[in-house]
């Protein structure tokens, strides 16, 4: 088990140590928060083509007119929002790999 723990430990210092060991599990529970709620939120979401109705071109809907304001939209503007946060996650815990940075 202690393999396991210290296969990405950059840092010897036990201060250092605990300090990253928390920083790097909150930063992985808040990874897996924002993935799983980009999966969701993209499971959810409508395709682009609405069954049949896409065989026969485009109709203009008053839905379709105001698509800025509906909940797709909004689940989409969530959808990126969810992507971002797990990118810049990923990439702050990426740097906290790095011995420099904990000495």
């Amino acid at each position: 088990m202690e393999l396991f723990t210290n296969l990405l430990v950059p840092t010897a210092d036990a201060a250092h140590y605990y300090t990253y060991l928390v920083i790097s599990i909150v930063l992985v529970v808040l990874m897996f928060v924002a993935a799983l709620a980009s999966i969701i939120l993209v499971f959810i979401q409508p395709g682009n083509s609405e069954g049949i109705d896409a065989l026969g071109g485009s109709s203009e809907t008053f839905f379709g007119k105001n698509k800025g304001r509906s909940s797709e939209s909004a689940r989409k503007k969530w959808t990126v929002a969810c992507l971002v946060v797990l990118a810049v996650l990923a990439i702050v815990f990426y740097i906290l790999q790095y011995e420099g940075f904990w000495s």
